[in-house]
């Protein structure tokens, strides 16, 4: 029987672990020294799927790391992974996603922006001219 200390270690540890599964640098790090091979370590990756369940995916900074653990299931995936092209690849791909989300989401947050009507200042704050 797990205490609550061991628990709370153990979520923040696979917590970690899975959040570090959306960096492709690190994944082609563990492909090359043939970890990815490994039954045991295929076994884990099965088991953290679920981190999928909306009660834990909630807690993770880097959602798309759910997506790539989702890959990982595949045996051609984590073959190619050895690969540094493979890699680089997923990494510019991440990059050129988060720049068009983020040039979207700011377009959208100007737009709501414009669309607000303009409210006054609070009254205990004067505005400066």
């Amino acid at each position: 029987m797990e205490t609550e200390e061991q628990a709370r270690n153990r979520f923040q540890s696979e917590l970690e672990f899975v959040q570090c599964l959306a960096n492709p640098n690190y994944l082609n790090f563990l492909a090359q020294r043939g970890v990815l091979k490994e039954r045991p370590f295929i076994n884990y990756l099965k088991y953290l799927l679920y981190w999928k369940e909306p009660e834990y995916a909630r807690f993770l900074k880097y959602p798309h790391c759910l997506h790539m653990l989702e890959l990982l299931q595949y045996e051609h995936f984590r073959k190619e992974l050895v690969n540094a092209q493979c890699a680089k690849f997923i990494d510019e791909q991440q990059l050129l996603h988060w720049q068009h989300y983020s040039r979207k989401r700011t377009r959208l947050q100007q737009a709501l922006a414009e669309q607000q009507p303009q409210q006054p200042p609070p009254h205990g704050n004067p505005v400066a001219k």
